[in-house]
């Protein structure tokens, strides 16, 4: 089965360099491309591609506006989008995941990164370079305000004890199978909690829980349980 992939590059050179790396992939098909994210949105409403590649700053409608209609679009399957995105756009991060981003890639990324976060994106799963992974939860460390007790434990009255370890442990960027590994949990077992965990706070995938999890001061910069580099390989 073919994915098809919408490119928005507000660079001409960088959406020509995308496109040429993912059409030459039997399995991929670059299907439109935009120079902005209005063009984007509406061409995603018209051709209803599987995963957008998406920058982040753009003229006219900036990727995370673009990325937020995208998703309110809605559909089944839904559009999914990759952000692209470079060291000094940090501080958007944190918006685009809210906005609805399954993903993020480094643009200096090599070729079979891309390649491999569009299948992965459009295959349902959430996935983070470990670049961004770092970057993105240090980052939002360091931002967060303290959270008072109460608004925390609100927040967390439906969570169990396990459930609280797996998130942690996701937040750390460990797959289902290291999680599985460390808890001494059957697989499937690890897989049900991840879903009890999406439904309980109303998730849709990873990404979300992972700055859940520092929004709620689970894991810190600096801190024992503080995530190190995760690996390249799919949330999931």
């Amino acid at each position: 089965m073919t994915v098809t992939v919408l490119v928005a590059d507000d660079q001409p050179l960088m959406r020509s360099a995308l496109r040429t790396c993912l059409d030459a992939e039997a399995d991929l098909a670059v299907v439109a491309e935009a120079v902005d994210g209005a063009e984007a949105v509406r061409k995603v409403a018209r051709l209803r591609p599987a995963v957008v590649v998406m920058d982040i700053r753009m003229p006219v409608m900036d990727g995370i506006e673009a990325t937020r209609r995208i998703v309110a679009l809605g559909g089944d399957p839904p559009v999914r989008v990759l952000v692209m995105t470079t060291f000094d756009l940090d501080e958007h991060i944190i918006d685009a995941v809210r906005a609805g981003a399954s993903g993020f890639l480094v643009k200096d990324a090599p070729p079979e990164e891309l390649i491999q976060a569009v299948r992965l994106v459009a295959a349902g799963q959430a996935l983070l370079a470990p670049s961004v992974t770092r970057r993105l939860l240090d980052l939002r460390g360091r931002t967060l305000p303290p959270l008072r007790a109460a608004v925390r434990d609100a927040a967390l009255a439906t969570i169990t004890a396990r459930e609280l370890t797996v998130l942690r442990l996701v937040a750390r960027g460990m797959s289902n199978a290291d999680i599985a590994q460390e808890m001494d949990l059957a697989l499937s077992s690890v897989k049900t909690h991840i879903g009890h965990l999406l439904m309980k706070l109303g998730f849709t995938d990873r990404v979300q829980l992972v700055v859940f999890a520092y929004e709620h001061e689970l894991v810190r910069p600096g801190a024992s349980d503080a995530p190190g580099e995760v690996t390249g390989r799919a949330l999931r």
